[in-house]
Order: structure tokens, then sequence, then C-alpha cells
């Protein structure tokens, strides 16, 4: 199935019912009366969240979703039927952003969880709601009100607790695969990883954490190189990231121009997302002679001043790799522990996040601001002058 990660769609929700304009009729009735009944409520349109869905590729053939009108009211006091609303699914993770306005309008980040995105027109009332003592029979009505109409923007963040991060080819799906049961692509050419992974990485009966692998970055990412930096959008809803390093890669190019190369990008990225926890993951030491490995270690962790949490692994056989998930698993246990217990850790975290949704809120402005820009330029190349003709008669 295609990844997809972002899509645009238009809401609509129903009209309201018109109220009904009747009077009463009946043998033996000599005095009738008004007795129009009130139209239906139209119907709204809701967005649920639903954990069996991991893409937003059917946003991608379906762009229009409408719920139901409602039906007008009718004689005898009768009201019209209500639309139906529309329970439209979408992935655990999902940002619903309001393209006119940038409004982040939630964050769908639980099961089942709910969302209002469309409010359905109001129904209209019947000439029986305007009788009165001077107007024994009005003809007044009220039309149904139209539904809230909206452009959304879908953005998937995929939800984990751990953030792969690292060049291509430095190891990361190798890794994922060794502690979980994800299989992702692995090969020995750079980007064999196109999509994001997500791993359950599962240390007991009750203890376990959710991995994500995104596509590795390269230096330029942040001007469009590589695959840029799109996918690092679903690192930002996690709680810590791991910084691969290939300690002797193929093409002999230095580990510590690439960590850094990295880390800079991350900074362009997002500030807030750069100062989230990174633990230093130094792979394929098994390349390396086992005299000259504390040696590379050192040298790479003192030339990045690195003063974090340093692991050594070697993620194709396996070596350190559990000593890192039950170091991730205890740091990720106590972290709860205090959000739950300190009101000012809560705090910190709830900042982080709503740094990262404000910045993200930014970047869907910067990317619909240049969308409009290119829009108005191309408009731009066309006006009535350019179907003028000029007619030259010759005698």
């Amino acid at each position: 199935m295609q990844f997809v990660d972002e899509a645009s769609i238009i809401v609509e929700a129903g009209k309201g019912g018109n109220g009904c304009l009747s009077f009463r009729r009946e043998k033996f009735v000599p005095k009738g009366g008004p007795d129009g009944g009130d139209g239906g409520h139209g119907g709204s349109v809701y967005l649920i969240g639903d954990e069996s869905l991991n893409t937003l590729i059917d946003f991608k053939y379906q762009r229009f979703y409408k719920a139901q009108n409602g039906q007008p009211g009718q004689g005898r006091q009768m009201s019209g039927k209500g639309g139906d609303d529309l329970h439209v699914k979408v992935p655990v993770g999902t940002t619903l952003i309001d393209e006119d306005t940038l409004e982040v309008i939630a964050d769908v980040t639980e099961p089942g969880q709910v969302v209002l995105v469309a409010q359905g027109g109001r129904r209209g009332l019947g000439n029986i709601h305007f009788k009165s003592s001077t107007n024994r029979a009005p003809r007044r009505t009220t039309p149904g009100t139209e539904g809230e109409r909206r452009n959304l923007r879908l953005e998937m963040k995929v939800m984990a607790d751990v953030g792969l991060l690292g060049m291509p080819n430095a190891g990361k799906s190798t890794l994922i695969r060794s502690v979980s049961a994800a299989k992702p692509k692995v090969a020995n050419y750079p980007f064999t990883t196109l999509v994001p992974n997500l791993g359950v990485v599962k240390l007991g009966m009750h203890e376990h954490f959710v991995m994500a692998d995104v596509p590795g970055l390269i230096e330029g990412a942040s001007e469009g190189a590589g695959l840029g930096l799109r996918f690092l959008k679903h690192l930002t809803r996690t709680r810590l990231l791991l910084h691969v390093v290939d300690v002797a890669p193929f093409d002999e190019s230095d580990p510590v121009d690439a960590a850094q190369a990295i880390i800079n990008e991350l900074e362009q990225f997002s500030a807030t997302l750069a100062e989230r926890p990174r633990w230093l993951v130094l792979n394929k030491l098994d390349l390396l002679p086992e005299d000259e490995r504390e040696s590379r270690v050192d040298e790479i962790v003192s030339r990045l001043a690195w003063d974090g949490p340093v692991h050594r692994i070697s993620a194709i056989s396996g070596d350190g790799t559990q000593a890192l998930v039950q170091a991730v698993y205890r740091w990720l246990t106590e972290q709860r522990r205090l959000e739950a217990e300190d009101e000012t850790a809560a705090e910190h975290e709830r900042d982080m996040r709503a740094r990262m949704e404000a910045e993200a809120v930014a970047r869907a402005e910067s990317r619909l601001s240049r969308k409009r820009k290119r829009d108005e330029d191309e408009d731009d190349d066309f006006d009535d002058d350019d179907y003028d003709v000029e007619v030259e008669y010759v005698q």
C-alpha cells in the first residue's frame, strides 16, 4: 500500500430543512389554523481516529465529503427528518488544519477520538411558531441555514516513543529489524527506506515501546536534497531520539562530519525538536578491528563534544542492542513517572508539544503562501491583451 502522510480535503455539512407553510383544513373544523412543521437539522461531519489505518491514501482519491441535508417540514405539524451525520475515519496521529485560517482544529491522538469539523445547518421553523392573538393566519416561515464548509489539510505523524535519526545506510532499518518485528527493506545502497516504519519493541509481558524509523537525511536536506525534511515531522511526537552513526562508512567518509550534518539539518527543521533528548548510537562496530574500536569511539565522542549517553552496537549481529533497548525503556518509564508526579515536568512536555505544533503551522503557512504565489505568477502570465489580434488591411 502506498504511504501518504499529507492530504487536502473539503468537508461540507448538510443544509437545514426549510420550515413549512401550511394551514389545517379538516371536516367539521370551521376554524383551522397554521400547522406547518419545522425542517430537519442538517447532518454534521465528524472525523474519527482509527488505529487500523496507517496512511492517508484514501483521501488522495476522494477529496469531497458531504453530510446529508435535512428534509423540509410538512403540514400537520410534522417535522422533516434530520440529515444523517457523516463519520470519516482517519489514522491515529493525524493533525487537522483549516487551510483558510491555518487554525489547528484538533490533534487525533487516541483511537475512537471524535472531532466535529463541520456543523450541520439549523432547521427552519414552520408557520405554527408565528401564530399570535393578533396574527391568526401567519404566512411566515424561516429557511434552513447552510451547513459549514471547510477546506482541511490532514497531516499524519506516526505515534512512536522513540525515533531513529541518521544518514542513509547508517543502519537504522537494520536496528529496528533487530529489536522488533518490523521488516523494513535493507540493502547496501542509500535511501532504501522511502517511508517511515514503526516497530514495537517488546521486553516483557507488559514492557514495550514503539520505535520509528524515518528515511535518512543528507547534508542540504533543508533545501530539498535527497528526500528533504518531509519525514522529520514524524519524529515530533517521539520523546527520545536515537542518533545512529555509521562508524565505518563504506565510502570512507568522516562519521563526525556526517553526524554534525544531521544535527544541523535537525536544527534547520525544528529548533524545538532539536531540544529533545538525543542519544548517540555508534553502529557497525563489528566492521572495525577490536583493538581500534574504543579509540574510534573516543575520537568521535571527543570531536562532537558529546556529553550525552553513548551506546556502542552492531545492529546486524545484535551486539549491544538489548542493552540499548533496556536503557531506553527505563528512561521512558522514568519520564512518564516524572510527568505523572511533577507538574513542572508535565508542563514542560506540553510546552514542547505546543511549540512543535506552532512550528508545524508556520511550515504549513509557508507552503501555502508559496503555492498561492506560484498560482498568482501563473495567472499573471495571461491577460485579456494576450487574446487581442491586430488586423492590418493591405490595399
